[in-house]
This record gives C-alpha cells, sequence and structure tokens, in this order.
C-alpha cells in the first residue's frame, strides 16, 4: 500500500480546567441534529480527563452533541464489523490499529473536503488516509528515574540501554500485547541504522532483545503499567509512550525524557461502516482538528499537534532546543505500520515462542 499514513505522538496529565474550557473562544459549528450523544471508542483514563475539558464540552456546547467514551479492542471492533452491529459512532484509536480495521473492510471513507472549520491543507501530509487521519504524534521513549541516573547521565542510546554492565538496574520494554514489541529499538542496538530497519529483520531482533532479556523485570501491556513502574522504582530504565512518561512527571514522579531514537507513533480518528451518527462523527473530527481545539488539547497533553497552524501549542519538552521542532522529526523514526499491518501474525507467532522459552 502506497498510500499509507506515518506520523504519531504525545501526552501529560495537567488538565485545563472547566472555567478554562468555558473561557475558549467560540466557533461557530453547525448544529448536528441527527445525534444528540455521540459514542467514540477512546483510549480511556487521562486521555478522556483532558479531552472533556478541551474538547468534549466545548464541542457539546457548540454543537448540541454529547461525547459518550467507551472502550473497545481492535477484535471487539472486527467482531462488530462482522456482526453488522457497530456500536460505537467514531474510532479514537491508534493509527495502526485503523490501518488494521481499514483493510478488514471496516472504514468508511473521509473526505476532509467537507470540513467546515478546519484547512485540511493544514493538516500534515503524512497522517491523511483514504479512510482516517491523524489526530496528534507522539514517540516511544526511553525513560529513567532519575534517582538512578541522573539527567544527563542516563543511556543515550538503544545500545546503550542494551548495555547492562555500564549501566545497571532492572528495564521495562513493550509486550506483544501492547500491539508491538520493541523489535525496532532491538534492532538499533544491535547496531542497524535508524533509516535502515525496514523491513525489520526478526530473528536479528529476538536474538538481540535475549541479550538484554534477564536484565528486563516484566514486559508492560499497558502504557499504565511502563509509567507506573518506572516512577515506582520497580524499574530504573523503560522504553514506553512519551504521553504516559509526561502524564508521570506532571504528577511530580523524578523520571526524564531520552528522546534520541524514539518512534514516532500516531493517534488518529476513524468512521466505521454501520455509524449511526456518521455526520456527528465527521463534525467532530473537523471541530477537533481546528488549530484552536488542538491547541487547547494537546498543549495540556503534551502532544504534537497534526495541525501546522496549532504548532505554536507544541509544549517546550518535547521540542529539540537545538532546532526547535519536534524531537520526534530532528531525533526519531516514524514506525511503519504498514510493514506491521503486514507482519504483526508473524511477529506474535515468534514472540509466543520466544517468550515461552
Amino acid at each position: 500500500m502506497n498510500d499509507r499514513p506515518v506520523r504519531r505522538l504525545g501526552r501529560r496529565s495537567t488538565l485545563i480546567t472547566a472555567g478554562a474550557a468555558a473561557a475558549l473562544p467560540y466557533f461557530w459549528v453547525p448544529r448536528v441534529r441527527a445525534a444528540q450523544q455521540l459514542t467514540v471508542r477512546t483510549p480511556g483514563g487521562v486521555y478522556d480527563e483532558v479531552k472533556r475539558t478541551t474538547v468534549y464540552e466545548p464541542f457539546r456546547q457548540a454543537t448540541g452533541v454529547e461525547i459518550i467514551p467507551v472502550p473497545a479492542t481492535v477484535a471487539k471492533l472486527l467482531a462488530m464489523h462482522r456482526s453488522g452491529q457497530m456500536e460505537v459512532d467514531l474510532i479514537d484509536t491508534g493509527d495502526d490499529v485503523l490501518l488494521q480495521l481499514d483493510e478488514a473492510g471496516a472504514i468508511a471513507p473521509l473526505d476532509l473536503k467537507g470540513f467546515k472549520r478546519t484547512n485540511p491543507d493544514d493538516i500534515e501530509a503524512t497522517v491523511k488516509h483514504k479512510s482516517f487521519v491523524g489526530s496528534f504524534n507522539y514517540g516511544m521513549v526511553m525513560g529513567f528515574h532519575t534517582a538512578a541516573y541522573p539527567k544527563g547521565k542516563e543511556p543515550k542510546s538503544w545500545a546503550e540501554f542494551w548495555d547492562v554492565k555500564a549501566f545497571p538496574g532492572p528495564r521495562t520494554l513493550a509486550d506483544m500485547a501492547s500491539g508491538a514489541p520493541d523489535l525496532e529499538f532491538a534492532l538499533l542496538a544491535d547496531g542497524v541504522p535508524m533509516d535502515k530497519l525496514y523491513p525489520l529483520d526478526i530473528p536479528r531482533a529476538f536474538k538481540s532483545l535475549s541479550r538484554v532479556r534477564p536484565a528486563v523485570t516484566k514486559f508492560w501491556d499497558t502504557g499504565a503499567l511502563s509509567a507506573q513502574m518506572l516512577a515506582d522504582k520497580e524499574v530504573v530504565l523503560a522504553a514506553l509512550w512519551s504521553t504516559r512518561l509526561g502524564v508521570a512527571i506532571d504528577k511530580g514522579a523524578p523520571l526524564g525524557a531520552q528522546w534520541n531514537q524514539n518512534a514516532t507513533l500516531g493517534q488518529a480518528y476513524g468512521i466505521p461502516k454501520g455509524s449511526r451518527n456518521a455526520d456527528a462523527a465527521f463534525a467532530f473530527i473537523d471541530f477537533s482538528l481546528s488549530p484552536e481545539i488542538q491547541a487547547a488539547w494537546l498543549g495540556p497533553y503534551k502532544a504534537i499537534p497534526v495541525n501546522q497552524k496549532a504548532y505554536a501549542a507544541t509544549a517546550p519538552e518535547l521540542l529539540d532546543p537545538a532546532t526547535r521542532v519536534p524531537w520526534t522529526k530532528s531525533k526519531g523514526f516514524v514506525r511503519d505500520i504498514v510493514w506491521w499491518s503486514e507482519n504483526r501474525t508473524k511477529v506474535n507467532a515468534a514472540w509466543s515462542k520466544w517468550i515461552a522459552q
């Protein structure tokens, strides 16, 4: 597939209060009469806490439509599609998941030309897909506990993360259950150049993972667990989502982020086939991608906007001070979601065999 989305990114727990949300400038949005409620599949937790005051409530005030966040795995979403009983109106998830759903025929085409308040030309070209569109970017980064490694003394690369003699201490990496194990980091640690990662050499990646495995206390399956293990000093080094790391830091955890060789990831919106309120879903995507709402939401959430007019709202810690561009652009690589879609079954089989050893 040549027409592929690629961008991705991040978060934090500083919340805009309801008062601040009410102070957001008013923007005209046509009222969506077809629905008084819009059921949206979301990641939940802090994600919804931030969006409730910065996106959901302003959207309700502008359109009269209440956002109802609900959880749903990719397996459940696929089951809904196959049964013809789609229970959500909009899907808010990782772009890799939306690619899987799209390839299964579960996502409706998305024509951004119908936007009323967002200029489609302002949205990064790399996050626009025929059936879904990115909402923000973030990174899989190296997190460290500053009690073990003061800032500046932490590993500066995945090769150093893998070097348990020079940088001792327990670590955590992603489990297959998180969506994808850290094969890219394993290959970088083994000397593969960042621009030569794909197609991933699966046997070589697992051989590299075996070298660091004795120092891995646990492979995490949820973002919350990865951040909690690091904050509790159950581990002192971790590969985790920058958004989860930002949340922990905002709550006062003595942690730091090393952005070198980060994997750029993305969150995205897609309207499932069978959505009962597709018009309201489309209006919500339009609303939440506008520069004003992207700035209001992603500034405190510590994520990187996809609307170029909202770049100024990017949190300073997400910018490379040497270049003033996001770390994802200056020090990262984009995770190839097409490769993962085509090879996830193969990786899952290799993971199951490897983890059982």
